[in-house]
């Protein structure tokens, strides 16, 4: 379930199950018409904007309108959605789209999300909010109010204990405060991101991370489904995971999508569910040397089949199609007649009944799914065919997904001697260039300084678009890796080791 996919979401959110979703959260591009919205500026992105831009207000509510509907219809009956927006559009968004589509009758909150900024206009007020406005699908919608509780100290209320008790005005029942505290109003003082905060990734109108815990958090139990269909920089699917939810982030920039399954790796534990990245291209070593069941699962997937989840007793079969034929996946080039032969025998004792009525159709009684093959197994294919009337569809994984070349990289460093505040402690000074080659353009670099092949790439620096980063090492040896992204999301990995101890040598 947990997914990364890059495209237009609408035309993804059209492919996704009705009532699927258990809570959604948006933060569209602004109605601002100003090109900082262009945060990425990757080709997905850029065309994005001019679609939006292409007529007026009008035009961008009809953008997302169609967007909005098709949200509905995935959502759960008792599920919510939060779309994050600001003055620019909110009205024409709240009475066009969600008052239309959702019902004013489950329209719930307009959450008011305060925060503090430097400058104001000479001749007006600051503004100094964006709305999240809050609607349930149906008057059925999950709220759990103990998950976002705030302790009645930090709200300046005073104490839990027998102060605050008191009687119902003409009654004598008495009121007792909530040990957990109270239910925040609908406007939220959270503060935002500023430039030292430890989640700050370098994406301009990055979310804090606080701001989706409360969402989720009330509006969601573990293992819902999550969706947010401008990931962005990956705010929403990071807290997702991390609360325990199954998650879907959509976006349209390469750089989102990648830079967010950065996020989602420098926070992986042991505990972290699996998770997949959907691109328009992939990367043949990548496909061809991934976890076999993985692979298989995903591929099955891809050519419209149902994977096989057992692992054992499955006469060797992969999967099946709608009609019920089986799939049968090899991730290797090459395959040979054995592979075929042994496929025909596993087909017709996976169900003798179909096998045979294909067979008397003429239709093929299994598909086999490889990077390619070989000339005995095109031969016996056709031996089949021509003497037995036995048909066994071969295809390609290049025929169900496009492959493309991953970019080349080449990582140096120079030694800029000792750091002049950390001298006395032997701390050098590091300079790397990194330079990649790809046909379809270089996005952007990241890098992990202390990279171990145990825990895999966590990046230090997740969004470099020069791919040139200074930085201080202790004595001791150290390994830094450096990932470069594609235009087509594809990237390639360089590590180096280096070894400081007053010098700095390379490990061979």
């Amino acid at each position: 379930m947990n997914r990364l996919i890059l495209g237009d979401n609408l035309e993804i959110l059209k492919n996704l199950e009705s009532e699927s979703v258990d809570l959604i959260y948006l933060d569209p591009p602004f109605f601002s018409n100003r090109n900082y919205e262009v945060i990425w500026g990757d080709k997905g992105e850029v065309r994005s904007f001019e679609d939006r831009w292409s007529g007026g207000v009008d035009h961008y509510i009809a953008w997302l309108r169609e967007r909005v509907e098709q949200m509905h219809r995935i959502l759960k009956p008792t599920g919510s959605i939060f779309l994050h927006c600001d003055w620019h559009a909110d009205a024409y968004i709240r009475v066009f789209i969600l008052d239309k589509i959702f019902g004013q009758q489950n329209f719930r909150n307009e959450i008011i999300w305060c925060y503090r900024g430097g400058g104001s206009p000479r001749n007006d007020f600051g503004r100094r909010h964006d709305n999240i406005f809050r609607y349930s699908k149906t008057v059925n919608y999950i709220f759990n109010a103990d998950k976002i509780r705030i302790p009645y100290q930090a709200e300046g209320l005073g104490r839990k204990d027998d102060a605050m008790w008191g009687k119902h005005k003409g009654t004598d029942k008495v009121y007792k405060p909530n040990p957990l505290g109270k239910i925040p109003e609908d406007w939220w003082t959270i503060n935002p991101l500023n430039s030292n905060s430890p989640e700050r990734i370098g994406y301009p109108t990055q979310k804090p991370e606080a701001l989706l815990e409360r969402i989720i958090q009330c509006a969601s139990n573990e293992g819902d489904v999550i969706l947010d269909p401008f990931v962005g920089g990956g705010t929403t699917v990071a807290v997702a995971e991390r609360l325990k939810r199954q998650w879907i982030g959509i976006d349209q920039s390469v750089q989102a999508v990648k830079v967010s399954e950065m996020r989602l790796q420098k926070q992986k534990d042991l505990f972290s569910a699996p998770f997949s990245v959907h691109l328009h291209k992939y990367d043949y070593d990548t496909l061809r040397y991934a976890d076999a069941f993985e692979f298989e699962t995903w591929i099955v997937q891809q050519y419209g089949g149902t994977p096989n989840t057992k692992q054992r007793g499955d006469l060797g079969l992969d999967g099946k199609t709608k009609e019920g034929i089986p799939i049968q996946v090899k991730r290797s080039d090459n395959i040979g007649r054995n592979v075929v032969d042994n496929f025909k025998s596993a087909s017709e004792r996976f169900n003798k009944t179909l096998f045979n009525q294909n067979k008397a159709d003429k239709k093929p009684i299994g598909i086999i799914i490889a990077f390619s093959f070989g000339k005995g197994a095109v031969q016996e294919i056709g031996r089949l065919k021509n003497e037995e009337d036995v048909i066994i569809q071969l295809v390609t994984v290049e025929s169900i997904i496009p492959i493309a070349k991953k970019p080349k990289l080449n990582l140096v460093f120079n030694d800029l001697g000792l750091d002049a505040k950390g001298s006395s402690k032997g701390i050098r000074s590091i300079e790397f260039t990194a330079t990649g080659e790809s046909e379809a353009g270089i996005e952007f670099y990241a890098w992990d300084f202390s990279y171990d092949t145990n825990d895999g790439f966590k990046a230090d620096v997740m969004i470099d678009k020069i791919g040139q980063q200074n930085h201080l090492f202790k004595a001791g040896t150290h390994c830094i890796a450096v990932k470069v992204v594609d235009n087509e999301g594809l990237e390639s990995l360089e590590t180096i080791s280096l070894t400081v101890n007053g010098v700095v040598k390379e490990n061979k």
